[in-house]
């Protein structure tokens, strides 16, 4: 097999309109660049692109566009090119996917071609390449964020004042570091690296990849003696997400900001060291790729539902200060009518892609949204691959994937997924069935 890696800054200029909350946040300065690192592998026969971007999420209807306007650039089948988001909550608007958030158009033309640019670029970079696998464990940077209470009831992200009041957190989290090694005679080792949890530390209106840049940065700093003084670079896809992030609130532990950012991406840099010399090599005798669909059904509101949400939508939009509008921390009147409001002309059951693209014994599994960590834990585990990277918006982003139980329950997930029960399933369905097709073709 041969594989070939190039990294692109995609950083926007300052005053864009920054993702990932429900308040217009406008960038006033960088902390980190924002990239696109696109990775090409092809067995002689058949080429695919895994491409990692430094981007909060993307619909699934853009995705789509971009994958193709990939693909008709480089030459590809449109089903060969796996796009994935980190999910960092400081970079900028790429889908207007809530109402008053406007992406910059001129921005977005120039985002598609340096993806496309990228892509061409891995291609070319191509070299003869080793495959090997290995696993190790980051403690204590990622915790459930949603919590039974004493009282029964469920909460997500509780302030840590009421720590006293929480009986368990609901789940665990997946503390699993994954590593894929490729090694190139003459080239930089490529190191694929695999862990799930929110990007979400930073905040503010600092321009920043969050966490996954440090971890990055720290690998390739520390590796950069191998493979004859090459160095080693890396590519980052963020796992199942939907329910974790970096807070600690069992015990009332709330920490933010760039050094807790850097802190994480330098623990998971540490799990990465651990195994990097000592990996596992394992086959990489073809490139596969292949799209299915899941269909989902939605909580689309009644008449009377979507007029109210489109009322409080209103009223929110004249506040002085619109975050704070009925309630401190998440706005919930605001999550279910933007919920209502995105659905209202929507079918009652709608696609989502599943593409899985890989080599030999490891394959990627992209789901286009933010699924919870359970749906990627039996993902792993039921997989006929050695290796298996579950990766969050991928080739879309529709919101929350919640497990079933937590679509019943109260919460800052269940409020504001677009999804009845049933999505987990699913999308774990699908996900599994593509893979088996994929393992005995």
């Amino acid at each position: 097999m041969k594989a070939g890696i190039a990294k692109i800054d995609i950083t926007p200029p300052l005053g864009a309109v920054l993702n990932g909350y429900y308040r217009e946040r406008y960038a006033d300065h960088v902390i980190e660049p924002l990239y696109v690192t696109a990775l090409a592998f092809s067995d002689g026969t058949n080429t695919a692109l895994a491409i990692s971007l430094d981007i909060s999420e993307i619909l699934q209807r853009d995705t789509d566009q971009i994958r193709a306007q990939v693909a008709a650039h480089v030459g590809l089948s449109f089903e060969a090119v796996f796009l994935a988001c980190i999910h960092t909550h400081t970079a900028p608007v790429i889908s207007e996917i809530r109402s008053f958030f406007k992406r910059d158009e001129a921005y977005y033309r120039e985002f598609c071609e340096k993806i496309c640019r990228a892509a061409a670029e891995a291609i070319a970079d191509m070299k003869e390449a080793s495959v090997s696998i290995g696993r190790g464990e980051a403690k204590g940077i990622s915790f459930v964020r949603r919590y039974r209470k004493k009282d029964g009831t469920t909460v997500t992200n509780p302030p840590p004042e009421d720590k006293d009041l929480l009986a368990c957190p609901i789940g665990k989290p997946d503390e699993t570091v994954q590593l894929v090694k490729l090694q190139r005679p003459g080239a930089a080792d490529i190191a694929i690296v695999n862990f799930g949890t929110h990007p979400d530390v930073l905040g503010g209106t600092g321009i920043c990849p969050d966490w996954p840049c440090y971890l990055r940065d720290t690998v390739e700093a520390a590796l950069a003696r191998e493979a004859d003084g090459q160095g080693v670079r890396v590519i980052f896809f963020n796992g199942a997400q939907g329910d974790v992030a970096q807070n600690d609130r069992m015990r009332g532990i709330i920490r933010q900001g760039v050094q807790m950012s850097m802190h994480m991406g330098r623990t998971l840099a540490g799990a990465v060291l651990s195994i990097y010399t000592y990996t596992e090599p394992v086959n990489a005798d073809r490139v596969f790729y292949k799209q299915n669909m899941a269909h989902a059904a939605v909580a689309k509101g009644t008449e009377e539902q979507v007029k109210i949400a489109k009322e409080i939508q209103e009223l929110y939009l004249n506040q002085p200060n619109p975050w704070k509008f009925r309630y401190e921390g998440y706005p919930f009147d605001i999550v279910v009518a933007r919920k209502y409001i995105r659905l209202e002309h929507r079918e009652p059951i709608i696609p989502l892609n599943v593409v899985c693209v890989g080599f030999g014994d490891v394959a990627f599994v992209g789901l286009p949204g933010e699924p919870f960590t359970a749906i990627g834990v039996n993902i792993k585990a039921k997989s006929p691959f050695l290796m298996t990277i579950p990766c969050c918006n991928a080739n879309g982003s529709e919101g929350y994937f919640p497990t079933d139980d937590a679509l019943q329950e109260i919460g800052y997930e269940a409020n504001s997924s677009l999804f009845l029960p049933g999505v987990a399933p699913e999308l774990e369905r699908v996900s599994l069935e593509t893979l088996a097709e994929l393992k005995n073709s």
